[in-house]
């Protein structure tokens, strides 16, 4: 793990978790469990993809996941996302549904959210690996202390940040998180998850993309592009 290459900015913001030995611990179980022949999602190369993208200091939007996708060829290191080529999951095609209600945005064909992370939205599972076919498989291996510090990191900062928590598990995971009802610079949108058991409880209708772009552009700061580019037509431009 400590010879996968990071984004600069997070690197330096999370070199103590680098450093801890809890970190020695899940290394080792990670390397145990390729040794034992189990495959691993996402591969090693996309672990911190989500990071990659979305620099500490670009990060304007936070969405919470919990695990990777198990299944082969889901898992490409962002939260809700799948690769190219991949039918959109269902808790994703009910985002879909809530950003057309909320902004008319007609939803794509694909699943592949990196346009949203390279605009400054942090994609983040809370665990970021898991055994193919096993979902939360590598739950409680240390991923999620190491996720808890990114929150952290991002809770530290005086720029204020949108966070999205769908469904109990985010809202935990975020509870600390510095919200303006708590007197701080973050705004804190919480709702039910998007998933189809949990969706008509109150995530679809939420409003939360508009409400986010409302919030950062009192706050002098750009909005989001939520509309997610053809990925045909981006292929034809290359």
């Amino acid at each position: 793990m400590s010879a996968i290459k990071l984004e600069a900015g997070w690197k330096d913001a999370l070199q103590a978790q680098f450093d801890a030995p809890y970190m020695a611990a899940l290394r080792q179980f990670l390397v145990d469990e390729r040794a034992q022949g189990r495959r691993i999602f996402p591969k090693a190369s996309e672990w911190f993809r989500a990071l990659d993208l979305t620099p500490p200091d670009k990060v304007r939007v936070v969405i919470l996941g919990q695990d990777p996708y198990h299944g082969v060829g889901q898992a490409h290191g962002l939260c809700f996302s799948v690769q190219p080529g991949v039918k959109p999951p269902p808790s994703l095609v009910n985002i879909y549904k809530e950003l057309k209600s909320d902004l008319g945005i007609t939803p794509p064909a694909h699943g592949f959210l990196e346009h949203w992370a390279e605009q400054g939205v942090l994609l983040l599972n809370s665990v970021l690996t898991v055994e193919m076919g096993k979902a939360a498989s590598h739950q409680g291996r240390g991923w999620e202390k190491f996720t808890d510090a990114i929150i952290a990191a991002i809770n530290a900062r005086k720029e204020p940040v949108v966070f999205l928590l769908w469904g109990n598990y985010a809202q935990k995971k975020a509870a600390f998180v510095d919200s303006i009802d708590k007197g701080g610079p973050h705004l804190v949108l919480k709702s039910a998850h998007p998933s189809p058991l949990s969706a008509h409880n109150g995530f679809l209708g939420c409003k939360h993309f508009s409400q986010t772009n409302a919030f950062l552009e009192s706050h002098g700061l750009a909005p989001i592009d939520w509309t997610l580019p053809d990925l045909t037509e981006q292929q034809n431009l290359l």
